[in-house]
């Protein structure tokens, strides 16, 4: 009996911020705001066909990233707060079947539905508070990755994260994006604990 129960102890999961940290892959891709669109537009190409659900800060900004994603042949689906119950639960249903590839939401909508075999979690937008990040993260614990696009504004809430985490999120290069702007930034794996990630060109 004892070594039954010990048995259990040994494999029990742990669902703290770090233990979930150390289970799921996580990546920063780092972006000037006015570039994430086409930043995202560039990685979905290449994982289109992921069950990716992707996490905005607000109503209004779902809906534009959906009608950009549209607009450049990319299958995404929006659902938020304007929407009705009965549309909420068919949006639910139609990722979890697998028709739907890429689920465009807010935090306050995706901590109300029942979603299923995600295996992307994508933070377009970090959130404010870092509890919400980990409760993402949750989604794809063990068996997804995190994938987050952060703009120099949201370098404050990354640090946090990060503190939380006690850890340093691994940041890569997305091949083949060019910035917009004059002063480019250089995508450098930083060295532990430089501060901030985004660097230009003088």
């Amino acid at each position: 009996m004892l070594e039954e129960t010990t048995k259990k102890h040994s494999i029990k999961k742990y669902y703290d911020n770090v233990n979930v940290g150390k289970r799921t892959k996580q990546v920063v891709y780092l972006s000037e705001q006015q570039d994430k669109d086409a930043m995202f537009e560039l990685y979905l190409k290449s994982n289109e066909k992921k069950q990716s659900v992707v996490v905005v800060k607000s109503k209004r900004r779902a809906d534009e990233l959906c009608v950009y994603l549209n607009s450049k042949d990319i299958d995404a689906t929006v659902i938020h707060g304007n929407h009705r119950k009965e549309q909420l639960e068919k949006g639910a249903q139609e990722f979890n079947a697998g028709s739907i590839n890429i689920f465009i939401t807010t935090d306050k909508i995706l901590q109300s539905l029942e979603l299923n075999h995600i295996e992307t979690i994508i933070n377009y937008d970090l959130p404010s508070e870092h509890e919400d990040y980990f409760s993402r993260l949750l989604l794809v614990d063990e068996v997804g990755e995190s994938i987050s696009f952060v703009s120099p504004e949201e370098e404050g809430y990354l640090a946090t994260i990060e503190i939380r985490l006690k850890n340093e999120i691994s940041q890569e290069i997305l091949e083949g994006f060019v910035p917009t702007t004059e002063d480019k930034i250089i995508h450098k794996i930083k060295e532990k604990k430089k501060k901030p990630r985004h660097r230009k060109n003088k």
